[in-house]
């Protein structure tokens, strides 16, 4: 039986541009800074705004396929090794989350916990996440961390600090060629 929550039911976003910001964090962290450039955050900013309030949504939904997709690689690689994803994932990414009190208020956290489950058993974490109202100003930084830890995990994982990044593009451009 299907859900109202599937991610066929979902918007897909933008996913290259929410990908952009993530690929971004990744490069600078690898880069050896911990601190974002503040003429990066700059561009991605003046980016953000140049989108309109239509464009920062497609942005949002686009981050949301990216934890889903990544969930869903996550997924199938860990039930490659009878693992389950949720047990292996979700708490790494909460504990890692609660010592960025910073850039993820403990409040959110749940949230994301919420999303990146969603995402692990095969619903739509933005359709997850819309029942229970808009989204908040608080959540976008928290979001951004979720995309970007996930995606830090599949590069570990991997053993390649880019994997992640090419996990996505090689979906778009199949997706594209479609």
């Amino acid at each position: 039986m299907s859900s109202p929550y599937d991610p066929q039911h979902a918007p897909v976003g933008d996913v290259g541009a929410a990908l952009m910001v993530i690929d971004s964090r990744l490069k600078g962290i690898h880069d050896g800074k911990t601190e974002t450039d503040p003429e990066q955050q700059a561009l991605i900013e003046q980016f953000m705004a140049s989108l309109g309030p239509g464009g920062a949504d497609e942005v949002l939904d686009g981050a949301c396929t990216l934890i889903f997709m990544f969930m869903t690689w996550l997924r199938k690689i860990h039930e490659d090794h009878d693992k389950d994803v949720i047990e292996y994932v979700v708490p790494t990414l909460v504990a890692t989350m609660r010592m960025m009190p910073r850039s993820v208020p403990k409040e959110a956290i749940p949230t994301m916990a919420g999303l990146v489950i969603a995402a692990g058993t095969g619903l739509s974490p933005n359709l997850w996440r819309k029942q229970y109202g808009d989204w908040t100003e608080t959540e976008m930084t928290p979001l951004e961390v979720t995309a970007f830890l996930l995606a830090e995990h599949i590069n570990r994982i991997t053993e390649d600090p880019d994997f992640a990044t090419r996990l996505i593009t090689d979906a778009l451009t199949r997706s594209d060629e479609a």
